[in-house]
């Protein structure tokens, strides 16, 4: 039976950042734990060992997998900042005026926040709890 890794725990969401090893990052991590914070109103929880998610939902599959997951949430990682976003049919058009960028399936990956619009971020971050949310009622 497959078990879900990435589960919201009760690490320190500071200590996580201050263990960040490039400054830079690290300084990236405290501006995005501040937008993501005033952006959704949720506090900051670890997720696996390395995503600081806000809020939550479950999830459940015609598979029969299901889980819990952070609404959005972002990871200061060594090559790029992985910034969880859902899709949504408005994530391609809010991302056209992102600025530097490449995404995933649910990730979007930046190299710093000095490449993007920190106002279109938070209008990614926006759409992203109220798609999810709607997705997946609570």
């Amino acid at each position: 039976m497959y078990e879900v890794l990435t589960k919201e725990h009760d690490g320190s969401v500071i200590e996580f950042i201050e263990n960040v090893e490039s400054l830079k990052k690290r300084e990236d991590a405290y501006k995005l734990l501040e937008l993501f914070t005033e952006t959704t109103g949720f506090e900051a929880k670890m997720w696996g060992p390395s995503i600081i998610g806000f809020g939550s939902y479950h999830y459940k599959y015609a598979t029969g997998h299901e889980g819990d997951a952070a609404l959005v949430g972002f990871s200061p990682r060594k090559a790029k900042i992985s910034l969880y976003v859902s899709g949504g049919p408005e994530r391609e058009r809010i991302l056209a005026d992102f600025g530097k960028h490449t995404v995933g399936k649910s990730c979007v990956y930046v190299n710093k926040l000095a490449d993007i619009d920190i106002s279109v971020l938070e209008k990614l971050i926006t759409h992203s709890v109220k798609f999810t949310s709607e997705l997946y009622p609570k």
